[in-house]
């Protein structure tokens, strides 16, 4: 069993930053690729970004390459989104998910377990 909460989220100017955090319990967290999703109101869960179990591999949604960058501290069990250059489309609640697969997968249903999200919004 796995428990993540994320934090972080809030109100930004377009191009400005934040950093998402998710914090997870549960001692086999180093185990797990790690992935970050976004939901706009009206819209289908997106992927944006995952990362592997160690970390060394990453992958990110066209949209956000550049500018978001997602790593992992096994040690203290978290994973971040630092996102830059924010923009109003980015506007959407945040969720980050654990997958138990050892690869860097991009469908939401691969990620067994989720936490329940922070709010982003990006003012124009």
């Amino acid at each position: 069993q796995l428990q993540l909460v994320e934090s972080g989220g809030g109100l930004v100017q377009s191009g400005g930053s934040l950093r998402l955090s998710c914090a997870a319990s549960g001692h086999t967290f180093s185990t797990y690729a790690m992935g970050w999703f976004r939901q706009a109101p009206g819209k289908e869960r997106e992927f944006i970004a995952v990362i592997n179990w160690s970390g060394d591999v990453t992958y990110y949604v066209d949209s956000v390459k550049g500018r978001f960058t997602i790593s992992r501290d096994n040690a203290k069990n978290t994973v971040y989104l630092q996102m830059n250059s924010l923009k109003p489309e980015d506007t959407a609640d945040y969720y980050c998910a654990a997958d138990r697969g050892m690869g860097t997968r991009r469908f939401a249903s691969a990620y067994e377990y989720w936490g329940q999200g922070t709010q982003v919004t990006v003012s124009s």
